[in-house]
């Protein structure tokens, strides 16, 4: 009898993993579903980037291996896309890594520097990746509760002195994912100070960097003092351009930092299809113009959202930043059953907080992946499903 490992039967189950099946089911029923689970947004990949993607499969070289090396221009064209977007210089051959998305170098980055036992210090709620990779990496996770009336901040200095002293990772993501919480330069900067001082790497994960509203800016942590020493940033081309099954990404850092990930992702894969590279850098050249629809697109869905959900009773902030909304559930409703009783009877499909980690709990996401109209009507069925739980037709769990 074959015997699964440990290690893989301690994972959390995957938020998303059951959802498609779901959908199957009611849309094969009959049931009109308005999907806003996945942060997978509709719009189609910037024309430059088909364009480029086009010519570069009629090129034999770019359907070879690309290794961790990859595509030169595309390695160049990110350095320069960091330093228009935040003023830092990067060195595109040492001091960038293509990614197979930026999900591949966060979940593959705590097997370059975890020993088993070692401390990952894990937000919650949060992207599973990061749980997720720590895990199989054998780090002990060191669950960092995200609470409202700390803005949703990973607060380190809340740590036990103990465990910053055991840790050798944190993973902090701002704009981030699920809350769409902002992180301000005064907290980045207490966020290096304390890891310079314990010697923990921050891998700070920016996809959400170019989605921001009413004027706000996402920084760098680069653009932190001492943060070099210390960090690894990782970005994605999904979000910003609609290009999630593209997966392409890259991650900047001292050159110590991406060798030790590159040799890992060395012994895991061969590196993002050398074509989708090619269409990378072209996007890469034009992302300010390209983002700017989709900015406004989101920020218009955003705004439909957030005044549809509050009138059906929910409750929630407007966010400055990312594709989500974190709404705030009544006391008393537990997540996972509102979001399963509102799918099943509405098609309205949204995830449970609890689905990111029990600190998730009191709360669901809603991606913004459709249009105002259809946001609007979700969130009437949302409301009906609220209604009804709250006349007591469901049980909160226990």
């Amino acid at each position: 009898m074959i015997t699964l490992s440990d290690r893989l039967q301690r994972l959390p189950g995957y938020p998303l993993a059951e959802v498609p099946t779901i959908k199957r089911r009611l849309i094969a029923a009959g049931m009109d579903v308005i999907d806003l689970g996945a942060g997978d947004n509709d719009a189609p990949p910037p024309a430059v980037a088909v364009d480029a993607m086009t010519a570069a499969l009629r090129q034999p070289a770019l359907s070879k291996y690309g290794f961790q090396q990859g595509l030169l221009e595309y390695r160049q064209a990110a350095s320069r896309w960091v330093e228009r977007r935040f003023g830092v210089q990067v060195d595109p051959v040492t001091e960038t890594l293509p990614l197979i998305g930026s999900k591949d170098g966060l979940a593959h980055l705590p097997f370059a520097v975890i020993n088993p036992g070692d401390v990952s210090i894990i937000p919650e709620p949060g992207y599973q990746a990061y749980i997720g990779g720590s895990m199989l990496a054998g780090a002990h996770p060191y669950i960092a509760p995200l609470r409202p009336e700390h803005g949703f901040l990973l607060e380190l200095d809340q740590i036990p002195e103990e465990t910053l002293r055991r840790a050798r990772l944190v993973f902090v993501n701002y704009p981030n994912n699920p809350t769409a919480a902002v992180a301000t330069v005064e907290y980045l900067q207490r966020t290096v100070a304390i890891c310079r001082r314990y010697g923990i790497l921050l891998a700070y994960d920016n996809a959400y960097c170019d989605l921001t509203f009413d004027g706000y800016r996402a920084p760098s942590i680069f653009e932190i003092p001492g943060a070099r020493d210390v960090a690894l940033e990782f970005f994605s081309l999904s979000k910003s351009f609609s290009m999630t099954g593209w997966r392409l990404g890259f991650a900047i850092g001292r050159p110590e930092l991406i060798g030790a990930l590159t040799r890992i992702k060395s012994y895991t894969d061969t590196g993002p299809f050398l074509a989708v590279q090619k269409a990378g850098a072209a996007t890469l050249d034009q992302a300010e113009a390209l983002v700017i629809p989709v900015r406004e697109e989101l920020q218009r869905r955003r705004d439909a959202g957030v005044e549809a959900l509050r009138s059906a009773g929910f409750q929630l902030e407007t966010p400055k930043a990312a594709m989500y909304l974190w709404v705030n559930l009544p006391s008393g409703i537990a997540s996972a059953p509102f979001a399963t009783r509102a799918l099943e009877e509405t098609g309205a499909l949204v995830l449970p907080g609890s689905a990111f980690g029990p600190a998730g709990e009191g709360y669901f996401r809603i991606a913004l992946t459709v249009g105002p109209d259809r946001l609007r009507e979700a969130a009437r069925r949302l409301g009906t499903t609220l209604i009804s739980i709250s006349r007591g037709e469901l049980a909160a769990a226990t």
